[in-house]
């Protein structure tokens, strides 16, 4: 453990001309008594980049469960999703981040017995249409050829409270019917789903039809697709066409579907193109790409990519693609879970989603993640709180706050957590309209937790946003020989292991506010008596530095102060003697 600093409320003291990375003399603990470890930046003038949050990386799965059939939607500063689940119920998935382990998790609704859509509840597909809440799924009352479609609306405006059941949704056919989902072209609502033509289970076609609301189908379905490539074909029959779902990107519109046995490492992402100003009803207006855009990659271990959704990133600059897979060739049914990764266009405004990603990659994560703006906290008067702030364990955990004071004078701000004793922050002037950032350490416990920060009334000072400016070691590019595995005693509730001169973990896309002098963090587990761990910064090494050996599963720190630039850092810890271990790396700044 660190040691307990003279003075928990002090500022930390840097100097802007120091060039080289060094180690601290003491392993600080910074642990609070009822508040917090006060580190604050003056506002720096210069030309860096526009801030746009910590950045950092993160790696699929984005849960440890089984989530097959994922529909994720962005949504009031929260990502929410929704799956199969057992087949058995609906439960949706609420987190502020793409990384749902440590999520906030609710069934929202069980079917009632002995119904015609009481078993075999498959695909639920969460969708917000004109101001209210709807899932739409597949269900049957356990034989399969009864396969129909439904639909439930939300009572309030939050994804996980209670929904009414609204009934079948279908066309005139009333044929065997699953993966639904309302699609809107020009203020025209369409259901798009994946149908029989007959009552025998030969192959499975995309059918459109018009929707007088988001309830109610109000015209005959129309023949999109049939399943007649040779990809499309691969394991049946039956032959597939499933699992639609809606794009749409510079005024064209997309639906991306699933082709081959859903049962084998087959299973890829087709796609529908409208010609642009095309009529959705017309089957003429639509054109199949003859190859699939995401399919399995063995050397990635990746088998059966498909039954997507898409999301954005939260400043709504990206696209991110949202599908199941598995890792095994014959895992069949089982072990999908959700995955997800950027989704880019080429010269034709197409869209491109590459090759499906191992899960040792770690992806940079979607612009904007991570940055928790007031819009989305809940008010109280001049309180703001921030509730679902998740973590493992118990632990001291950085906090960056975003504010405007142009008065001219300091401001002090309360800030607690979960309804503790509230510290002061300091928040000097910002001046010119420019954004300050301060830094400072809160104790968080265990579970979700709730910042709270409240600023004194008729003052200039205003919150922007905040963060959590901490970077996994699990999360980051393993390199050499290092692995990682879960760690119940871990802030994320895994680990980095470095063990060898080969070894190393590359922190990559690292932001901060303002080119200057940061401290890292760097949180160590298990290390050996004779541990020696390097850190480069930006391709610019430092000194090797010895790491304290602790009882199995207890934190040492060791700490750095290095120079950053606005813009993407990268930073590599090497193994340079013995093992260790690396929870995580925080990176706070020191005042002027």
């Amino acid at each position: 453990m660190r040691m307990k600093p003279d003075n928990p409320h002090m500022a930390w003291t840097g100097k802007k001309s120091r060039r080289i990375l060094y180690s601290l003399a003491a392993i600080m603990l910074l642990i609070l008594a009822g508040g917090a470890y006060l580190v604050h930046q003056h506002n720096n003038s210069g030309t860096d980049e526009v801030y746009n949050g910590h950045g950092g990386t993160f790696k699929n799965t984005l849960a440890e469960m089984d989530t097959p059939d994922p529909s994720m939607i962005y949504k009031d500063g929260y990502y929410y999703m929704t799956f199969t689940h057992n087949g058995t119920d609906i439960m949706m998935m609420k987190s502020r981040t793409m990384d749902f382990r440590q999520a906030e998790r609710k069934v929202v609704w069980y079917p009632p017995a002995e119904t015609s859509y009481s078993a075999n509840l498959w695909a639920p597909e969460l969708q917000y249409i004109r101001g209210n809440w709807y899932v739409y799924f597949a269900a049957d009352d356990g034989n399969n050829e009864n396969h129909r479609m439904y639909v439930l609306q939300g009572d309030s405006g939050d994804p996980l409270g209670d929904y009414t059941f609204k009934g079948q949704v279908t066309d005139d056919t009333n044929k065997w019917a699953i993966d639904g989902l309302a699609m809107e072209v020009d203020d025209e609502l369409y259901f798009v789903w994946s149908g029989w033509e007959g009552e025998v289970n030969a192959a499975q076609n995309t059918y459109i039809a018009p929707m007088s609301d988001p309830l109610t189908i109000s015209g005959p379905r129309v023949l999109l697709s049939e399943p007649l490539l040779p990809w499309e074909q691969a394991g049946g029959p039956p032959y597939i066409n499933e699992g639609q779902s809606v794009l749409h990107h510079d005024g064209r519109v997309f639906i991306v579907y699933s082709g081959a046995g859903s049962w084998t490492p087959y299973y890829s992402l087709g796609l529908l193109v409208l010609k642009p100003g095309g009529n959705p009803l017309e089957a003429a207006d639509w054109t199949k790409l003859q190859q699939p855009l995401l399919a399995m990659d063995e050397a990635a271990g990746v088998y059966g990519p498909g039954h997507n959704s898409f999301t954005v990133s939260p400043d709504g600059s990206e696209q991110w693609i949202v599908y199941h897979a598995t890792t095994g060739a014959a895992d069949g049914w089982n072990n999908r879970k959700a995955r997800a990764q950027r989704v880019s266009w080429d010269d034709g405004g197409l869209p491109v989603f590459g090759k499906p990603l191992a899960l040792s990659t770690a992806l940079e994560v979607p612009a904007g993640m991570g940055v928790f703006q007031p819009d989305n906290a809940i008010r109280s008067g001049n309180r703001l709180a921030f509730p679902s702030l998740p973590s493992t364990v118990n632990s001291d955990t950085p906090l960056l706050v975003h504010y405007m004071n142009p008065g001219g004078e300091p401001a002090a701000a309360a800030v607690s957590v979960n309804a503790g004793t509230p510290s002061k922050l300091q928040l000097p002037p910002t001046g010119g309209g420019q954004t300050g950032y301060a830094y400072l350490s809160i104790p968080f416990t265990a579970g979700m937790n709730t910042v709270a920060f409240e600023l004194p009334e008729g003052g200039a000072a205003e919150l922007k946003a905040i963060e959590i400016p901490r970077y996994e070691g699990e999360a980051q590019t393993l390199e050499g020989n290092a692995d990682a595995e879960d760690n119940p005693y871990a802030s994320g509730g895994a680990a980095a292991n470095l063990s060898g001169s080969d070894a190393a973990l590359r922190f990559s896309n690292i932001h901060v506010p303002r080119s200057g002098a940061y401290t890292i963090s760097v949180a160590v587990l298990n290390a050996s008596p004779d541990a020696k761990l390097e850190v480069a910064v930006n391709g610019d090494s430092t000194i090797v530095s010895t790491l304290e050996s602790k009882e199995r599963n207890q934190l040492s720190f060791m700490e750095l102060e290095l120079q950053l630039q606005s813009g993407a850092n990268e930073i590599i810890l090497f193994d340079r003697q013995g093992s260790f271990g690396i929870d995580y790396m925080d990176i706070w700044q020191k005042s002027e």
